[in-house]
């Protein structure tokens, strides 16, 4: 009767750790596959931003600081080989291009041109998509860690080796007030 009873815990306790391990796995990938979609929508940016630039250029000769300085933020971006990198280059990028938009409140042949503000709507939908994933990415990656750390799955988590994700927080700098002096 004992060897049945102990049999019955043995496969019970197999079932949970199989359980709760595809379900770490799930959310895992899913933290993964919501990280892509920021990308995508952040590769989105980058193929508008040359564009962007270029247009600004031709009205806006004298103001290349600001301009090398979205090159820059891109490049970087570009460069960054983890996500927590790529968060904080993201970060640099879109306090850049909220510059770029504040000078142009300068030139007001620039906010008239047809392709400027073509592209800036796009680049805004882009920045509302990218805001969107990035609140998805941040929920999902809430589930998973509140999966690795909460009794009894946080067992199985440490047995094979699950470590938490981070958010995509704003930094400082995305925090502060964008200021165009001249």
């Amino acid at each position: 009767m004992w060897i049945w009873i102990l049999l019955a815990i043995v496969v019970v306790l197999i079932l949970f750790v199989v359980s709760t391990y595809n379900q770490l796995i799930t959310l895992r990938n899913r933290v993964k596959d919501q990280w892509a979609q920021i990308d995508v929508q952040l590769k989105r940016r980058f193929d508008l931003i040359p564009n962007l630039v270029e247009t600004v250029k031709g009205y806006a000769k004298h103001e290349s600081e600001t301009l090398e300085n979205v090159i820059k933020a891109r490049n970087t971006f570009l460069s960054a080989t983890t996500p927590e990198d790529e968060m904080q280059a993201d970060g640099e990028l879109t306090k850049a291009i909220s510059k770029l938009f504040a000078l142009t409140e300068s030139y007001p042949d620039l906010k008239a041109n047809t392709n400027f503000t073509e592209l800036q709507t796009e680049l805004q939908d882009t920045e509302d998509k990218i805001a969107s994933a990035r609140q998805f990415y941040n929920d999902t990656v809430m589930t998973y860690n509140n999966k690795v750390q909460t009794i009894p799955s946080n067992i199985v988590a440490s047995l094979f080796k699950f470590k938490l994700e981070a958010f995509f927080e704003a930094n400082e700098t995305e925090r502060e007030n964008v200021q165009v002096k001249f």
